[in-house]
């Protein structure tokens, strides 16, 4: 991520009020069975009031099949041009117990109380995963829950206001079990913004340190970038070393990110740090190299080993330009693999990971990974950057990540997301999203809004096939409207462009939607 203070405005999208409050209806008796029946919808065709296998409760009328399937003829649909509350369920009886995995295709209008699909009477727990907003394309989501008396409801769900829809289709009913291990944040704005004054408090507003709060949530991954020589001494290799032993003592797990620059590097900027301008490819492996051992076994002597390692922050287009730009592939996978090689010296068990911007561009990130391979860099995970105003629909990001997953059989994390919980300023600085029509369409701007955008975007992490989803980092939680603490290293009085995206409100008090972080 880098931050300007210019933005683009998008096309202006009709924002839909979301909601989250859960209707809980009563479970039904149907006929049983130990294998989900008619889970395309395929059996009766258009119209059909209850389809076969299925059964219905609430406003019945609002349930039906229809004409436009995932990948059949026909889908399951929730509509009503007045407001309807209606589960369509089927409940499997006979089951082996142990872990099973329910797995959908949806697409959903937004602007439901609640629309999620869930399994319950298992003899644990219910599980529920909400529908993501997609009107076009179709998003795979799943729901696991543990059967422990030998049955299972599988129910769809919709509280919907007048003319809300969703589509439901191929639903599969198998052994297994879901979930990710990382609900992370990048804190790396924390400590400066400490040392200016900054304030954290719980939601009640009582004052406390910023991570005990965002670990009472559920966070448990930090990501904290490191920049050579920062203007402002900030993110620095001391920095990172204090803050990391604070992670540590919360039992969270670290991730360090190196930009190898002294400022923000992107896609749009790679800038060397003033230390190395004038060195020669050579010299920069050996920089590469030597400055990503020296803070990694700081942070391993001081008790702190990191866990995950970026070379590099969204680099499409390489890293340390010119030389490592990706119109040297040969050079670019050399610094990439000088940087790997360090990690591993250092600690062989931490995981170094490659991290692209533009998270939906599925022929872009092919493209980048096609030609590491083929140069011969070394890694062990793949990150991506999806911000949803930015880089495309939810099901353009689906795609993306899955194919990253199986055509280079690594797992796949979102190493950077965010959204807003309002539009207007906190500081004299123009946000970087601050008018409806750059948000995602069905998204508001409001903390339920954020909310929802989190746990669809873990959702659809949890999806990606085979487990290799590993979970989300949230893009600067801890980065609030704090005077001293802008965008610019070198300029004391830039402000910040992100508060309203950040995970404390303008209060100062955490905001509700850190309950994303205990998503399953």
């Amino acid at each position: 991520m880098k931050f300007h203070p210019r933005r683009t405005i998008r096309a202006l999208l009709p924002p839909l009020a979301a909601g989250l409050a859960l209707t809980a209806l009563p479970a039904q008796t149907a006929q049983a069975a130990s294998t989900l029946t008619n889970g395309g919808f395929e059996s009766d065709g258009t119209g059909s009031a209850a389809p076969a296998g299925w059964s219905e409760y609430g406003d019945t009328g609002a349930s039906y099949t229809e004409s436009g399937g995932h990948s059949g003829g026909y889908r399951l649909s929730h509509y009503s041009s007045s407001a309807y509350k209606v589960e369509t369920y089927q409940y499997l009886s006979g089951l082996t117990n142990g872990n099973y995995t329910l797995t959908a295709w949806v697409r959903s209008s937004g602007g439901q109380k609640a629309a999620y699909l869930a399994l319950r009477n298992c003899g644990s727990a219910e599980q529920r995963t909400d529908l993501p907003i997609s009107s076009n394309g179709w998003i795979r989501i799943v729901t696991s829950v543990k059967v422990t008396n030998n049955q299972c409801t599988i129910s769809v769900n919709s509280d919907a206001n007048a003319g809300n829809w969703i589509n439901v289709d191929d639903l599969a009913f198998t052994s297994g079990t879901t979930g990710t291990s990382i609900h992370g944040a990048d804190i790396s704005s924390l400590a400066k913004s400490e040392a200016k004054g900054g304030v954290y408090r719980t939601g009640s507003g009582t004052a406390g340190d910023a991570l005990s709060i965002l670990k009472s949530s559920g966070m448990n991954y930090a990501r904290l970038k490191v920049w050579v020589n920062p203007a402002d001494g900030f993110n620095d290799k001391a920095h990172v070393l204090a803050t990391a032993k604070r992670v540590k003592a919360q039992g969270m797990k670290l991730l360090v990110d190196f930009h190898y620059s002294d400022t923000w590097a992107d896609p749009g900027a790679q800038t060397k740090p003033a230390a190395w301008a004038g060195h020669t490819y050579s010299q920069l492996k050996t920089d590469v190299y030597n400055h990503t051992y020296d803070v990694l076994n700081a942070l391993k002597a001081q008790g702190t080993t990191a866990d995950m390692v970026q070379v590099g922050n969204e680099i499409n287009g390489g890293m340390l330009w010119s030389e490592g730009s990706t119109d040297h592939w040969s050079q670019l996978a050399g610094l990439i693999n000088s940087g790997y090689d360090a990690v591993k010296a250092v600690n062989s068990s931490t995981v170094v990971a490659l991290h692209l911007a533009k998270g939906g561009d599925k022929a872009g990130t092919e493209w980048w990974f096609d030609n590491a391979v083929a140069s011969g860099v070394k890694f062990d995970a793949i990150g991506l950057s999806y911000y949803g105003y930015w880089h495309g629909p939810l099901s353009d990001f689906q795609t993306t990540l899955d194919d990253a997953a199986s055509r280079y059989g690594k797992p796949v994390f979102v190493a950077e997301t965010a959204y807003p919980f309002r539009l207007d300023s906190d500081d004299s600085l123009t946000n970087q999203i601050d008018t409806t029509g750059e948000l995602v369409s069905g998204y508001p701007a409001t903390v339920a809004g954020q909310t929802k955008w989190m746990n669809d975007v873990a959702s659809i992490v949890e999806a990606v096939p085979n487990g290799r989803g590993l979970g989300v980092f949230y893009w600067e939680a801890t980065w609030t409207a704090v005077n001293g603490n802008g965008w610019d290293p070198t300029d004391a009085g830039s402000g910040n462009g992100w508060e309203n995206q950040a995970l404390f409100g303008y209060d100062d008090k955490a905001l509700s939607s850190m309950t994303w972080f205990s998503h399953r």
